[in-house]
């Protein structure tokens, strides 16, 4: 069964900047899309940024000149790079991937635990 493990939370100044990294693990042949949510307290999970695995990226408008959402895919592990952070980017973030093709089979939609980033003003 595919896992995905985030790293890389904490608590930063509003302006300063973290990288989070996503590392899937579980007999991964490939990835398609991988992906970086959040979910503020009392507010609903939301997308932050998704990458293919030719690339292609989209980012939420609040992200958008502010993070930057990369992968490896010999490492199967995406990265999100935030810059600028601001209180309003309080959240936990959560990787996850819509198809993870493994050695056993297909996986659908796995989800990582989350890792909190906390932006102090």
């Amino acid at each position: 069964q595919a896992q995905l493990v985030e790293s890389g939370g904490g608590l930063v100044q509003a302006g300063g900047s973290l990288r989070l990294s996503c590392v899937a693990s579980g007999r991964i042949v490939s990835i398609n899309i991988m992906g970086w949510y959040r979910q503020a307290s009392g507010k609903q999970r939301e997308l932050v940024a998704t990458i293919t695995s030719r690339g292609d990226t989209e980012y939420a408008d609040s992200v958008k000149g502010r993070f930057t959402i990369s992968r490896d895919n010999a490492k199967s592990t995406t990265y999100l790079q935030m810059n600028s952070l601001k209180p309003e980017d309080t959240a936990v973030y959560y990787c996850n991937a819509d198809r993870v093709y493994t050695s056993r089979g297909l996986i659908v939609g796995p989800w990582g635990q989350g890792t909190q980033v906390t932006v102090s003003s």
